[in-house]
């Protein structure tokens, strides 16, 4: 992925792994724009970036689980496109279906496939006439098992990236679903999940996911997994008989 006087929009970009998308995009020299709800914590992850790489970095605090939220995000970017996308805004839910208040799952859903929908389709224009640009969307491995909601939106992120991959990518534009595992960031503390039964092999580092996405979309590729343990697992998933794959689903949400 090319460097210079280029610019990169983050969302979700306080904590986790759109922290460290802002990090390592700054270090290859992008200028920043980094979306969240908390304009606190993104004043903090600014004045921290600029102080460490000298390079403009642009805070827009905005709900994207609102409508307003996101008209202002994409009025930013049709009046200023951007050269890389990262939808990476998201969160989890605990409670099973049947006990989830319906309009948090709307809300989830909104979040994880509405949103990036529609950031996608406002930075599009200017990236094909350009002729380059990168999107990256933030998806899970549990796309590849029955994982309640979660796993059918992020299905949803994965089949759409591939697909807008293999449309736009000959005309400049790369757009690549990034599949994690179990990773070390606050977002399964915010979730209130109990994790301590989940071997410690599974773990991923922020860095190395962050790294391996931006490496992949740089390659071209529609679907990128972090570590080789995980894509040995995913090849799995796939020929593992239905019983088998319902039974490793059942300890997602």
């Amino acid at each position: 992925m090319a460097r210079g006087d280029e610019t990169a929009l983050v969302t979700g970009a306080t904590s986790g792994l759109g922290r460290e998308f802002a990090e390592q995009l700054a270090q290859r020299g992008f200028a920043l724009v980094l979306i969240a709800r908390d304009e606190i914590r993104l004043r903090q992850v600014q004045q921290d970036l600029i102080s460490r790489y000298a390079l403009p970095v642009e805070i827009l605090s905005a709900d994207l689980t609102s409508a307003d939220g996101v008209a202002f995000v994409e009025r930013r970017l049709r009046d200023r496109p951007v050269r890389v996308l990262v939808n990476n805004a998201g969160f989890g839910l605990k409670e099973p279906f049947e006990a989830q208040p319906i309009e948090r799952e709307e809300q989830h859903l909104d979040i994880h496939v509405r949103v990036p929908m529609r950031l996608m389709h406002a930075v599009l224009p200017a990236m094909l006439e350009q002729g380059r640009g990168n999107i990256v969307n933030v998806a899970s491995v549990a796309a590849f098992t029955p994982r309640g909601t979660y796993g059918a939106v992020k299905l949803w992120v994965v089949s759409m990236s591939q697909w807008a991959n293999n449309r736009y990518g000959q005309r400049g534009v790369t757009v690549t679903a990034v599949c994690p595992g179990f990773v070390h960031t606050d977002f399964h503390q915010r979730l209130g999940a109990e994790l301590d039964d989940v071997p410690s092999w599974m773990w991923l580092e922020p860095e190395q996911v962050v790294r391996e996405a931006l490496r992949d979309a740089g390659r071209g590729r529609g679907v990128s997994i972090p570590s080789v343990r995980y894509r040995l697992l995913v090849a799995a998933s796939r020929i593992a008989p239905p019983s088998l794959s319902q039974k490793l689903a059942a300890r997602g949400r």
